[in-house]
């Protein structure tokens, strides 16, 4: 049996166990698995306009708040509808004008890199007197941080913090330790900033600068990390797992843990992603922890989308293998789902049939349970805890060049059969010739029957329903013999 190792289009496609195209799977511990559908939790309607940025926060007494912004408004899921949360005037956010969040205290912090910092703790959000714009802000270390300024004067490449222990306080003082710089040894901006454990991290296009706290009078020593051009493409382009930052650029993809950063793409997906994605709208890629499954998902602009996030790829973190499963969103977070109890299953169908097609174990049903959201281009949040999408898996090539074969019958090994599956065949001659199609079969008993001659054999198989599938195995005898 041949092992899967991931969709890797990048490698030798005569690789054993090369995924070379695939559809709505993703890699898991053992192998490849049908992605799940998107599905609207109970009561959550659409935003009144685009989202353009969504987080969830917990305050100090683990209050938890979800929030989400448009171009001129934030809003707040109160349980049952968005409520608007916004300051009395309208935001001036532009088209690429993203919002960001963070939770300092029991202030909920948001910012635009368009208006002030907005601040609210519990009620609307309001302006903090006399504090800039910025694209970034990140809590850390009794502080407030942000990133990409304009405190009057335009500072792409600046940062500049709070006092401490006061966010609402912007005077820049030895005593209070607000203070603030630039970060000017490479060029550009900064495009994104996370916190790495007690440390600050911004990233520009093509570099990456790391802070810790010093104390007064400097408060922040920022140093420049090596890593050729490792570098952030865009705010949403960044995830933190666990003290890792995964990223994406317009070279790579990226995790980065303090030291060094690491490309984990090169050789798998990289050069196809640079062939299928847009690069005039990469800093738009969006990247979500999905934390039941282990995944990182990098949502871009394919080529022809017109700015649209309409394709993704997941990264399994642990076995270091990718997979691919398309979808046109506006912002991913976690959701913080509320639970559904026995009697409440009436709000959700009025029989066992009529309910959501959600496994019973899922997050979607648990008080609290966490899952990987998005927001569908119909402004809407959708948690992706639904039923298995239908999906392809197209194999690398297996055969020989020195002897032609016949293949019998391909046999793929299955930790979940789907409900159907139908494979069709394609030979190769010449490797890097003329690819010819061959034979298409049913999946019967277990097995798919084929007739068909070459020294190259590829398969594509489709699938309905829940599947997980492990490896495969084709039968191949010399040509001429029985």
């Amino acid at each position: 049996m041949i092992p899967l190792i991931g969709f890797a289009p990048d490698m030798d496609p005569a690789t054993p166990g090369v995924i070379t195209d695939c559809s709505h799977l993703i890699p898991y511990e053992s192998g490849m698995k049908a992605a799940p559908k998107a599905v609207a939790p109970l009561g959550v309607g659409p935003l009144a306009a685009a989202c353009t940025g969504a987080s969830v926060l917990s305050d100090l007494s683990s209050v938890r708040r979800i929030l989400a912004g448009t171009a001129t408004k934030l809003y707040e899921y109160n349980g049952t509808a968005w409520a608007d949360v916004s300051r009395a005037a309208a935001y001036t956010g532009g088209v690429d004008s993203r919002w960001s969040f963070a939770q300092f205290g029991n202030s909920a912090i948001a910012a635009n890199g368009a208006d002030f910092l907005q601040r609210s703790t519990g009620a609307a959000f309001a302006d903090i007197a006399g504090s800039p714009k910025a694209e970034v802000v990140i809590s850390i270390a009794g502080f407030l941080m942000a990133l990409n300024f304009n405190d009057g004067t335009v500072t792409p490449d600046g940062w500049y913090c709070s006092a401490l222990y006061d966010e609402t306080n912007w005077a820049l003082s030895v005593s209070t330790q607000s203070t603030k710089g630039r970060l000017i040894s490479t060029e550009g901006k900064i495009t994104a900033g996370k916190s790495l454990g007690s440390y600050v991290v911004a990233y520009k296009a093509k570099a990456i600068y790391v802070a810790q706290y010093v104390g007064a009078p400097a408060a922040w020593q920022w140093d420049q990390i090596i890593g050729g051009d490792a570098g952030c493409s865009g705010k949403d382009a960044l995830v933190d797992v666990g003290g890792v930052h995964y990223f994406a650029n317009d070279e790579n993809f990226w995790s980065f843990d303090g030291t060094r950063p690491i490309p984990i793409a090169t050789n798998q997906v990289r050069k196809w992603w640079l062939d299928n994605s847009d690069p005039t709208y990469r800093y738009r890629t969006i990247a979500a922890h999905d934390k039941q499954n282990n995944l990182i998902w990098f949502y871009y602009c394919s080529r022809g989308s017109g700015g649209v996030v309409d394709s993704a790829l997941a990264y399994h973190m642990n076995i270091k293998q990718w997979g691919r499963a398309d979808r046109s969103i506006q912002a991913a977070f976690s959701y913080v789902s509320p639970g559904v109890t026995i009697d409440g299953m009436d709000a959700y169908g009025a029989s066992i049939d009529a309910l959501p097609q959600v496994p019973f174990d899922s997050q979607f049903w648990l008080t609290g349970g966490r899952t990987l959201a998005v927001i569908d281009t119909a402004n809407q949040v959708r948690q992706m805890t639904g039923a298995a999408e239908n999906s392809t898996l197209t194999t690398g090539d297996f055969g020989d060049d020195f002897q032609v074969s016949m293949l019998r019958q391909f046999r793929p090994r299955f930790a979940k059969a789907p409900t159907t599956a139908t494979a069709t065949f394609s030979r190769q001659f010449v490797k890097g010739g003329d690819i010819t199609n061959g034979s298409a079969s049913s999946i019967n008993d277990g097995h798919f029957k084929a007739t068909q001659r070459a020294r190259w054999h590829r398969a594509r198989l489709a699938f309905t329903g829940d599947v997980s599938i492990t490896g495969y195995q084709p039968e191949l005898v010399r040509n001429g013999k029985r």
